[in-house]
């Protein structure tokens, strides 16, 4: 990936990652196909590694596909992660993984459909919309 698209991608999620509201929390595959990429969870991780606290992000909202909190190396570890989370009201099962059948946050189409309007364009989620006939 170029480094000008790489950019407008990782824009693109953190925008996402704006959005996520205290008390829920959302996957790296979830922000991928969000963003239209449903094969780049792995690029979201590497968007998400990459913010400097300058941006206050909410990235302690991003977790892996299992509930699980991220590597110790990133966001001031799993302990920090977990104490923000439990702020916020998410609770935890067991096993420390946090419980995603009453937390996990997605995006719904009626929000997705909101940002084009405001933006005047397409929206990130391609998955949602009907595509029309391609002009040859």
């Amino acid at each position: 990936m170029r480094k000008k698209q790489k950019s407008a991608f990782y824009q693109q999620i953190y925008a996402i990652v704006a959005q996520i509201p205290a008390g829920t929390v959302t996957t790296y595959g979830q922000i991928a196909r969000m963003a239209g990429r449903p094969m780049a969870a792995r690029q979201v991780g590497y968007a998400m590694s990459a913010v400097s606290g300058e941006r206050n992000l909410p990235c302690h909202r991003v977790v892996n596909r299992l509930g699980e909190l991220a590597p110790d190396h990133v966001f001031g570890g799993r302990q920090f992660q977990r104490m923000l989370l439990e702020m916020e009201g998410v609770a935890f099962l067991a096993d420390g993984r946090i419980d995603l059948k009453t937390h996990l946050w997605i995006r719904q189409k009626n929000e997705l459909e909101k940002d084009e309007r405001e933006n005047d364009g397409p929206g990130t989620d391609k998955m949602d919309k009907p595509q029309g006939p391609k002009e040859i």
